[in-house]
C-alpha cells in the first residue's frame, strides 16, 4: 500500500548503521599465484582495511587477522600498499601496516606472524612505504619510501628504495638501499622492464600536482650491483612555467612496460589521458619517438594521481592491453595496440576502480554499476565473459528503494556545461501530497580534481528513500572530461565550484523538480570548502552540511596542511606573493559574517590534511551572529571517516539538520542541538 506524506518525512528501511556497515569499497587487487587478493573496509573494526584472498573453490578469507590494518600514508591519501608472489612455503606477502607504518613480511600459510623488515623513527611522522614490488630473486623489496626529515609536515624527501627480505633493515635504516636519488619532490614505484634491465618510474615537483604536470623518469639497472644507472628523464624532462593562468603541462598517470621492451604510458598531452608507447632508447622529441596505442576518442584512459599505484592499464601476454577507459563513465576494454581495436567487456558494470590485475587470460578489476556496489570483477578474453567473483553486491535491502538515478548535462555561467547526476527522491511504499516539490541536497566531491561516478550509494538512497533529492555535481574542475574541463578552476577555486553548483540547484528549482525554498548543498574537503564557501556567496540554500574542509586559504598554503597538497593553490587560487588578496577574499573563514543558513560542521580530530583548527575559527567566527549551527568532532578520525559508529552519528545528524531547516518531522534519530 502506497502512503501519502511529504517529502522528507517517508519512512525508510535504511537506517544510518546499514549504511555505515556497506561503506567503503574493495581496492588493489592482484593475484598471489592463483589466487586472487584484495584489501576490503572494516568499518564495524575500526575502520581498519583487511587484506583478504579467494581461495581456488571459491571461498574469501583473511590473509590476516585484526588488528592487521593494510593501508599506507604516503602522500596522507595512501596508495598500493601490499604485495605477494609464490614461494616454496607457499603465499609471500609484504605490506604496510597502518598504525606503525613499517614494512612487514609474512608468510599467512606457514602460522607465523608478521615480522617488520623497516625500522621505526622518531622524526617528524617517520618512514612510510608504498607501491611494493616484489624482487624474490634479490632478496628485496623495492618500493618508495617516504622519510620525514623534521617535525614539519613538509620536512619530507620520496626516493625508491631496496628493502632486504631478511629483516635486517628493521633495526637499521642503514640497510635500506635508495635506488632513485633525490632529483624530484614526489616518486612512483618503479616499473621493471621484462629482461629485467631497465626501470621506470613517474616524478613530479612543487609547484605542480601530478595531473598538471609529471615526468617519466627512466634508469639502466646493473647487473651486479642492481643499482639504477643511467638515470635520465624521458618524457617532460622541462616543466611549464607556473604562471596562474596557462601553466599547460603534460601529465602522465601510470607507465608499464610492453614484453618488446616499449614503454607503454597514458599522456594527457593532447587534452585528454591517451595510451602511447616509446622506444626507452629515443629521445622524447625525435620524430615517431611517441606513437598512439589507441586512435583519438576524448576519452580518458587515466586519471589523476591521487594515490601511487594506481592502474588503468595493464600489457597482456599475448600482447593485448587491458584497459579502463570511458568519459564521464568508465568501462574495462581490451586494446590490440597494433590495430587500435578496442572491445568492450559486457556487464551491469558502468565504473571501473583504478587498479587491474592479469593472470594469463584473465583481467581482475574492482567495478560498480547504478544499482550494484563495487565487487571483483573477472573477464576471461578467451570466452569474452565477465563475472563478479569476489565481494560480490548482495543488495542490503530491496532494490526498489534504491533511487531512479540518471546523469545530465546542465548549462551553467557563460553557456558551459556542467555535468551531474541526479538522484530524485523514490520510494515504493510514498508518494507526496499533489503539488509538492522536493527538497533537494546537492552534492559536492572533494579533491577538488576527481569525479563523482553514477554507482550505487547507499548513502544517497538513505536520503532519496526518505523524500529528498540528490544532486550529484561533477563541477568544472572535475575528472573524466578531458584536461580542458578540468582546468576551469585554475585560479577560480571557489568561484567555477560554487557557480556550476548553483547552477544545477537552480535549474532543478526552476523546472519544478525541486522545491527552490528547499535547497541545501554538502561536502567534505574539497568539497566542505565548495559547501561553505556557497553558504558565504549566495542565499540560495537553506542550509547546508560542511565536512573536514578547508576554510582559510592563506593557513592552509602556509603550513597548514601536508606536503603534498602544500602547493595545491598555487593552481587553483594563484600564487600567493602575487594574488595575496584573494586568497583572504576567496576564504570563507574570513567571508562568515555572510553565513546566515544553518550549517552542521563535521570533523576529525585527527585530520592532518584539513586540521580541527580551521573548523574551531569558523565556530569561533560566527559565534554570537545568530547563525544557527552544530559542530559534531570525532576522535580518532582523520580526513574521511571510516568508523561505524562515526558514520551513523554523521549520517543522522545530517538528516536531522535537514528536517528542522525543511519543516518535515523525523522520529528515527536524534534530534540535532542547533545554537546560534
Amino acid at each position: 500500500m502506497v502512503t501519502t506524506a511529504p517529502y522528507g518525512a517517508w519512512a525508510s528501511p535504511m537506517d544510518a548503521a546499514l549504511v555505515a556497515a556497506h561503506d567503503g569499497r574493495p581496492a588493489f587487487v592482484g593475484v598471489v599465484g592463483d589466487e586472487v587478493w584484495w584489501t576490503a573496509p572494516r568499518p564495524a573494526e575500526g575502520g581498519r582495511r583487511a587484506l583478504l584472498r579467494r581461495r581456488h573453490d571459491g571461498t574469501e578469507e583473511p590473509v590476516l587477522p585484526a588488528p592487521w590494518n593494510v593501508r599506507t600514508r604516503v602522500l596522507e591519501y595512501g596508495g598500493q600498499p601490499w604485495a605477494g608472489t609464490v614461494t616454496a612455503h607457499g603465499p609471500l606477502v609484504v605490506f604496510s601496516d597502518f598504525a606503525d607504518q613499517r614494512l612487514y613480511v609474512c608468510a599467512p600459510d606457514t602460522g607465523a606472524p608478521p615480522r617488520p623488515l623497516t625500522p621505526l623513527s622518531g622524526v617528524g611522522d617517520g618512514l612510510r612505504w608504498a607501491d611494493p614490488v616484489l624482487r624474490p630473486d634479490l632478496g628485496e623489496v623495492w618500493c618508495v619510501l617516504e622519510e620525514f626529515t623534521g617535525d614539519r609536515p613538509t620536512d619530507v624527501r620520496r626516493v625508491i628504495a631496496a628493502v632486504p627480505l631478511d629483516g635486517s633493515a628493521a633495526e637499521d635504516r642503514g640497510a635500506v638501499r635508495e635506488l632513485s636519488g633525490e632529483r624530484h619532490r614526489f616518486v612512483t614505484g618503479p616499473r621493471i622492464s621484462p629482461d629485467g634491465r631497465r626501470a621506470a618510474w613517474i616524478a613530479w615537483d612543487h609547484p605542480h600536482m601530478p595531473w598538471d604536470h609529471t615526468t617519466v623518469m627512466v634508469a639502466r639497472i646493473d647487473p651486479e650491483t642492481t643499482e639504477f644507472t643511467d638515470v635520465r628523464p624521458l618524457i617532460g624532462a622541462t616543466a611549464p612555467g607556473t604562471a596562474e593562468h596557462g601553466a599547460a603541462g603534460e601529465s602522465v598517470a601510470q607507465v608499464e612496460w610492453a614484453t618488446d621492451g616499449t614503454l607503454l604510458f597514458v599522456s594527457d598531452r593532447d587534452g585528454w589521458w591517451e595510451l602511447q608507447g616509446i622506444d626507452p632508447e629515443a629521445a622524447e622529441d625525435a620524430p615517431g619517438a611517441r606513437h598512439r596505442l589507441c586512435p583519438a576518442r576524448q576519452e580518458e584512459f587515466g586519471g589523476p594521481l591521487w594515490t601511487v599505484g594506481q592502474r588503468w592499464f595493464l600489457p597482456m601476454e599475448n600482447g593485448t592491453l587491458a584497459v579502463i577507459h570511458g568519459r564521464g563513465a568508465t568501462c574495462l576494454g581490451i586494446l590490440d595496440p597494433v590495430t587500435g581495436e578496442l572491445v568492450d567487456a559486457a556487464g551491469p558494470w558502468t565504473e571501473w576502480a583504478p587498479t587491474l590485475a592479469v593472470h594469463g587470460s584473465r583481467v581482475l578489476g574492482i567495478a560498480a554499476g547504478p544499482h550494484r556496489s563495487y565487487e571483483i570483477v573477472e573477464l576471461d578474453t578467451c570466452t569474452g565473459r565477465a563475472r563478479e567473483i569476489a565481494c560480490r553486491h548482495t543488495d542490503a535491502l530491496d532494490p526498489a528503494y534504491y533511487p531512479r538515478s540518471h546523469s545530465r548535462t546542465f548549462t551553467g555561467p557563460g553557456g558551459r556545461d556542467v555535468h551531474a547526476h541526479v538522484h530524485p527522491p523514490h520510494s515504493p511504499d510514498h508518494r507526496a501530497p499533489d503539488g509538492e516539490r522536493p527538497p533537494f541536497v546537492v552534492w559536492a566531491h572533494g579533491g577538488p580534481t576527481s569525479r563523482s561516478p553514477l554507482v550505487l550509494d547507499l548513502e544517497v538512497a538513505y536520503f532519496t528513500s526518505r523524500g529528498i533529492g540528490v544532486a550529484v555535481v561533477n563541477y568544472g574542475g572535475s575528472t573524466g572530461y578531458g584536461r580542458a574541463y578540468r582546468e576551469r578552476l585554475r585560479g577560480r577555486w571557489g568561484e567555477v565550484d560554487v557557480e556550476d553548483c548553483a547552477a544545477v540547484a537552480r535549474a532543478l528549482a526552476d523546472e519544478g523538480t525541486a522545491d527552490p525554498a528547499r535547497l541545501a548543498i554538502r561536502g567534505g574537503s574539497a568539497g566542505g570548502w565548495t559547501t561553505a564557501a556557497s553558504l558565504a556567496a549566495t542565499d540560495l540554500y537553506a542550509c547546508g552540511a560542511i565536512s573536514y574542509p578547508v576554510l582559510d586559504l592563506t593557513g592552509w598554503a602556509t603550513g597548514g596542511t601536508h606536503d603534498f597538497e602544500s602547493q595545491y593553490l598555487e593552481s587553483l587560487i594563484g600564487p600567493l606573493a602575487e594574488v595575496p588578496d584573494r586568497y583572504r577574499e576567496r576564504s570563507p573563514l574570513h567571508r562568515a559574517d555572510r553565513i546566515a543558513a544553518p550549517f552542521l560542521l563535521l570533523q576529525g580530530l585527527d585530520d592532518v590534511i584539513c586540521p580541527p583548527e580551521q573548523a574551531e575559527r569558523l565556530l569561533a567566527a560566527v559565534a554570537g551572529n545568530g547563525t544557527p549551527h552544530a559542530y559534531l568532532s570525532f576522535p580518532g578520525e582523520g580526513h574521511g571517516f571510516r568508523r561505524a559508529d562515526t558514520l551513523v552519528r554523521a549520517l543522522e545528524a545530517e538528516l536531522s539538520l535537514y528536517a528542522q531547516t525543511f519543516g518535515f518531522r523525523r522520529d528515527d534519530v536524534p534530534v540535532l542541538e542547533l545554537r546560534g
